[in-house]
This record gives C-alpha cells, sequence and structure tokens, in this order.
C-alpha cells in the first residue's frame, strides 16, 4: 500500500529555502472483519451452558426436584407399610434367604398378630355409624337438656323468662362463629395445603438424601470422613449395577443388612463379610471394585475386596478416608540399637499390614521374589530383610546389584561378593556369582548326612538386566535368555530345585515383570513372592499367580509413586487371614543413612569379612598376599578360619587346601602358625612384616 508524502515549508524560511518539513500520511487500515452473530451467539452460549455457576444452577435444580419426588416416594412406601403386612413379608423373605428359620418364624407370628388387629379394626367400622348415630342423639339431647336447665335457672335468678333461652342462643351463635371461621380458613387451606404437602415431602427427601450423588452438594457429595454403616454398604452394593444384586435387596428391603457379618475395625479402617444372595458371583463384585469405593464415598485404592473362604462371600477391607496416606512408623531396625536376628526362628520385621498389626516376614529356607514398577521401592524393600538377616552373624551374603548406584554400598566388608553395575561385564559376574554359589550348594548337599551349613543368601537386585543381556560365552553358550543353554537361568533354576534343602537361597529383585525378563519357571520357583505397583492384571499375575490375583490380591491397581513402599505378599512366611491368600503389607523405609549405620552394627558382630568385587577368572594368585587379605581387622585368627576364608575368596584356588598347604605357605616367612589358647593361630602383624621383607628383598634383587 502506497503512502501519501506532503512536503511543506516554515512560513519563517525564504521563498528559495531548501528546507522543508516531510509530513507522512498512512492510510487507515481497512476495519476489521467482524466476527458473524453466530459465532459469537455460539461462543456465549458455550461459556454460559459450561460456566460453573450455570452447572451448579443445574445441580440444584435437579437435586431439589428429586428431593420431593423421591420424599413423596419414601412417605408413600411408609404409609403403605403401615396400613399393610409389606414390611412383615420383607423381614419373613429375608430371613429365609439367610437360612434364619426361627427368625422368619417369628416374623410370621408378629403378621398373623398384624393381620386378626386389622381384621378386627374393620369389624368395628361396620358397626360405627350406628353406634355413632346413637351416640350423637343421644348426646345432643342430653347437651339441650342441659341447656334449658341452665336457662330455667338463669331466669329464676333474674325474674326474666327471656333468659330460658339465652345458652341455647349463646351455643348455636358460637357454633355458627365457628362455621364461620371455617368458611374463611378453608378457602386458603386449600390453596397453600398442597405446597405445605410439597414442603414436606422435600424435607423428607433432604434428610434422606434421596438424589443421585452427582447432584448433591459439595460438602456432601465428598463423604470425606463419613462412617460405615449397615445401612452405606447395602446401599453401596444396591447401586453397583449388578441386577440380580439390586432386585435381592430389594426384595429384602432395610433388612438387607442380613447380608452383612460385623462391621469391626481393623486398623486404619472396619472390615465386613458380605454372604451375596443366589444368582450373584464375587467376581461380579471384584470387577466393581472402584464403583464400590466411590459408593461407599471413599477413592479405589481404598477399598480392598478379598474372597474368604466361605461360599458365596466377599470381604471388605474399607480404609478411613485419607488413613493409607499417611506414612507409617520407622524400622524397629532403627528404633531399637540391640535389636539381632535370627535366621531359623525370627522374623524380619518388613511394615505394617492394612490392619494397623506389625508384619513380619520369616526367611527361613525360602527363596524370594520381588516385583514392581520403577522407583516404586522394591530395592529399599529387599534391603530392609537383607539388613535384619545381616543381623545374625551366621548368615553369608552374595549381592549382584545391576543397577549400580550405590544401593548396596553399606554391605561391602559384610558380604563375601559384591558386584554392582549395570554392563554386559557385571552380568557376565553376576552369572558366575551365582554359579558359584550353585557349586556350593552341590559341595554340600554331598557331604556327610547331618551336617549342618550356614544360611548362604544369594542376592541379585534388578535381575531383569541378567535374563535380557545378550552376551555370549567363548562356547557361544548365552548369558542372558531362558533357554537350557542360558547360564543365569540355569544357575537360579538349580538353586531354587535344591538350595534350600542346604541353606543355599536365591532372592531377587526385579522390573515390570514379563516372559522375557523374568522366565516362568523362575518365577514360580520363588517361595515368597511380592509386588509393588504394577501397570496390569497379567504382570500382577505373573509375579503373584493366578491364585492369589483370584483370591483378591491386585498390585495392580496401587497408584504408582503414592503407594510407594506398598506391596501385595503371597508366601507361608507371613501370617495372612485365615481364607485368604494374600496380604497387603506397607514396608518401612530406611534410607542409606540408616541401612549404613545398621551394616556397621552387622559388622562389629563379626570378625572381619573380606568383600569381593569382582569374580577371579584364573588369574595367578599370591598365596601369602591373599592370605593376609582375609584377615580383615582381626589381629589373628584360627587355622582353619583362615582356610574357610580362603575357600571364599577363590574356590577354585583354594578349596581344596589343607592346614599342610598353609604351613607350607608360611613356612620360613616369619608368619608361620603357632599355638595360643591350644589352638594353632596366625597373627596378622607376623604376615604384614612377612609382606614387608618380601617386597624389600625383592626390591634389593631388582635393583
Amino acid at each position: 500500500m502506497s503512502e501519501n508524502v506532503v512536503r511543506l515549508h516554515k512560513a519563517s524560511d525564504p521563498p528559495d529555502s531548501t528546507a522543508v518539513t516531510t509530513l507522512t500520511v498512512v492510510p487507515d487500515a481497512p476495519p476489521e472483519r467482524p466476527v458473524p452473530l453466530w459465532v459469537r451467539s455460539g461462543g456465549a452460549v458455550k461459556h454460559a451452558v459450561t460456566h460453573e455457576r450455570t452447572r451448579s444452577a443445574g445441580r440444584a435444580v435437579v437435586r431439589h426436584g428429586l428431593y420431593t419426588f423421591n420424599g413423596g416416594r419414601i412417605v408413600a412406601r411408609r404409609a403403605w407399610d403401615g396400613r399393610t403386612g409389606a414390611r412383615y413379608e420383607r423381614m419373613i423373605r429375608a430371613a429365609e434367604a439367610a437360612g434364619n428359620l426361627e427368625a422368619a418364624e417369628e416374623w410370621e407370628e408378629r403378621l398373623s398378630r398384624f393381620r386378626a388387629a386389622r381384621h378386627h379394626r374393620r369389624m368395628d367400622l361396620l358397626h360405627s355409624p350406628v353406634d355413632a348415630a346413637k351416640g350423637v342423639a343421644v348426646g345432643a339431647g342430653m347437651s339441650v337438656g342441659v341447656l334449658v336447665a341452665l336457662g330455667v335457672v338463669m331466669a329464676i335468678s333474674t325474674e326474666d323468662v327471656g333468659h330460658v333461652i339465652t345458652p341455647l342462643s349463646a351455643t348455636i351463635d358460637f357454633i355458627a362463629l365457628l362455621i364461620r371461621i371455617v368458611q374463611i380458613v378453608w378457602g386458603p387451606a386449600v390453596t397453600i395445603g398442597p405446597f405445605l404437602a410439597l414442603l414436606a415431602m422435600w424435607s423428607v427427601g433432604r434428610r434422606q438424601q434421596a438424589a443421585p450423588q452427582w447432584a448433591l452438594p459439595a460438602n456432601v457429595r465428598s463423604g470425606e470422613g463419613e462412617p460405615i454403616t449397615p445401612s452405606i454398604v447395602v446401599k453401596a452394593l444396591r447401586d453397583l449395577g449388578i441386577p440380580a444384586l439390586a432386585r435381592a435387596i430389594k426384595e429384602m428391603g432395610d433388612a438387607g443388612a442380613s447380608m452383612l457379618g460385623p462391621i469391626t475395625i481393623a486398623g486404619c479402617g472396619v472390615e465386613v463379610d458380605i454372604t451375596l444372595p443366589s444368582g450373584v458371583s464375587t467376581n461380579e463384585v471384584q470387577n466393581k471394585r472402584r464403583k464400590l469405593a466411590e459408593n461407599l464415598t471413599r477413592h479405589e485404592h481404598e477399598v480392598f475386596i478379598t474372597i474368604p473362604q466361605a461360599a458365596r462371600t466377599v470381604r471388605l477391607w474399607i480404609a478411613d478416608s485419607g488413613a493409607l496416606d499417611e506414612p507409617i512408623g520407622p524400622s524397629p531396625l532403627v528404633t531399637d540399637e540391640t535389636m539381632t536376628a535370627d535366621y531359623k526362628k525370627g522374623k524380619a520385621p518388613w511394615g505394617q499390614d492394612l490392619r494397623g498389626d506389625a508384619a513380619a516376614l520369616s526367611l527361613y529356607q525360602r527363596h524370594l521374589l520381588i516385583t514392581g514398577l520403577s522407583n516404586q521401592g522394591k530395592t529399599v524393600a529387599l534391603r530392609s530383610l537383607a539388613l535384619w538377616l545381616a543381623l545374625d552373624r551366621s548368615v553369608e551374603f552374595l549381592i549382584g546389584d545391576l543397577k549400580g548406584v550405590g544401593d548396596w554400598a553399606m554391605f561391602d566388608g559384610l558380604a563375601r561378593t559384591l558386584i554392582q553395575g549395570p554392563t554386559d561385564e557385571h552380568v557376565i559376574e553376576v552369572t558366575e556369582m551365582v554359579e558359584g554359589a550353585v557349586d556350593e550348594m552341590n559341595r554340600r548337599i554331598q557331604a556327610p548326612p547331618g551336617t549342618t551349613f550356614p544360611p548362604l543368601i544369594v542376592l541379585v537386585d534388578e535381575a531383569q538386566v541378567a535374563f535380557m543381556c545378550p552376551a555370549k560365552d567363548e562356547d557361544r553358550r548365552p548369558y542372558g535368555g531362558s533357554k537350557a543353554n542360558s547360564r543365569y537361568f540355569m544357575a537360579v533354576r538349580k538353586i531354587h530345585n535344591q538350595g534350600r534343602a542346604v541353606n543355599v537361597l536365591m532372592w531377587q529383585g526385579t522390573q515390570d515383570p514379563t516372559n522375557e525378563n523374568l522366565p516362568k519357571l523362575v518365577r514360580e520357583g520363588a517361595h515368597t513372592r511380592a509386588a509393588l505397583a504394577l501397570g496390569t492384571e497379567s504382570q500382577a499375575r505373573m509375579a503373584l499367580g493366578d491364585k492369589a490375583v483370584d483370591g483378591g490380591a491386585a498390585p495392580n491397581l496401587l497408584r504408582p509413586g503414592l503407594d510407594r513402599g506398598t506391596l501385595v505378599v503371597a508366601s507361608d512366611g507371613i501370617t495372612i487371614p485365615a481364607g485368604q491368600s494374600s496380604i497387603t503389607v506397607r514396608t518401612h523405609y530406611i534410607d542409606d543413612d540408616a541401612a549404613t549405620a545398621i551394616t556397621d552394627r552387622a559388622k562389629a558382630m563379626r570378625d572381619g569379612v573380606t568383600t569381593l568385587h569382582a569374580i577371579d577368572r584364573g588369574e595367578e594368585r599370591d598365596p601369602l598376599a591373599d592370605i593376609h587379605s582375609v584377615f580383615g581387622e582381626s589381629p589373628r585368627l584360627v587355622t582353619q578360619d583362615v582356610l574357610k576364608r580362603l575357600t571364599a575368596l577363590n574356590e577354585d584356588a583354594y578349596g581344596r587346601w589343607t592346614f599342610a598347604d598353609l604351613r607350607r605357605v608360611l613356612d620360613g616367612t616369619g608368619a608361620e602358625p603357632y599355638k595360643s589358647d591350644g589352638r594353632m593361630v596366625v597373627a596378622r602383624e607376623r604376615l604384614t612384616r612377612a609382606l614387608a621383607n618380601r617386597d624389600g628383598d625383592d626390591s634389593t634383587s631388582a635393583s
């Protein structure tokens, strides 16, 4: 668009001056195209319809209308129940459905008495008109006689005959006044009466909250903290959308509560058993968990449905509103510095169940598997069990952490082997560690009958990394996978098959279980299976098994992030309520600093453990240096302990050593075994001096 330029001379400038003032005139931009009226109207209508004020007004109209309508239904139902035997008949049907024949007979007797009394009243009504007419005639005659007598007395007293009819005329005037008052009031009463009746029905409906949940006010609709009563449970079941259940409850009426067992306080909630009527299966109720929770004014995660042993029965545990979002207390491992562990007879303090009772797990001769989505507390839950067991000085650990971020670093100096890292090389070392445990298991199995062995815990965290490893050895055997030639898979299977008999146990933690990263045979080989929050029901079945999930276990319904540390456990090592196949546990959180303090206490209970951080693969050994390394902080060790520690250090190099081999290496070094308190021992100080002298001699020879 072109601009118009106007050049102006100033008045003070001479005519031939070249000074000019330039004024640029820019034409006005064309007016914006107006928005069509229908667009503006549509937007206004949409805004008006979706505005919160409009929605609140709509809910109020629906709410108060249904208050009146349903209030009328309630009043009519009460009137019908009062005039007929419907209430007694419902009670009889409910008692029969519950199998309580004594109660049914009692209600039937009450119904017979009610019908007899009603028949008597109706027969009395047949004679009442005649009796009433006679009563009115006699009463009217007596009243007139009394009034006339009163008038005669007044006439005698006043000596005026006209006063004889004065009382009678006054009575007639009073009756006329009453008729007049009725005539005046009747019209407004007829007009206002229906409105008063509607108001009464609205009041009844409002007290009963006879409207849908979405139409109720926000403070009523939330129902936060609303106590659980039989009527609330029955109403929640009736509104589940299961036709057979709704019909059965409707026939029972208020006696639908006969389906319920006692509502008992259970920790931070309540528990109730519900016997379902014929034609309703337990899985129909299980599949409606979210709707049932909302009907009970709870969130889905605050209602747990399990299946007890009784037929057609579901068990509900309903939490107090918001109770599951509150943290539980610290672990006894942290608060009690004198606590010790007993592998065989004791139980690890793991957390609390939903009732608020302590949940303790026996680890004796039980393989363990813990699964869950990432960052849900799997490592902390697994580590807390190992921390407790570390307080039993007889327990030995082989630990492979395939995450490698230091979650298990505090076990350095406590575990015989500690491998930390996520690479294929770390998987290879962990695999060889597990295979070494298989060799130890076989050695124990071949020992003489009656030989006892210390517990050996083979723990692999993030085990899915091992199963998914693509590396192969020199014989082309894969380390990962789930085939018969897969080294890690086969080593775990061997321990599962025979390890528990000689106290060699396999513990694994893994993420997001699938058939690829957690093979079926490995899953089913664990005696204790626990799952934190999972994504799907199929994953829950992989983690816990079909029996636990069919019995109500639902780790897939836990909230990722919000229910961190909460897991579902299927094991005979933990106390599970009768009739259930699993239990939900909220585990104690033990942070790294507290875990380090616990392992320091465990190390103080032991003579000192030399932790390997890599698996030896046949390198040339230095026996004197290895003997020195197994001492740890111990000033001296008996020769038998030295041999045991050398075997733990390297089975291939020192597994067959005897006292003669040990003496052969130490002879002439100045660190020979000597007798102390009747036992042959080796001193660390002498070994240190022998190594220093040897290194000095080597340096002199080299120069």
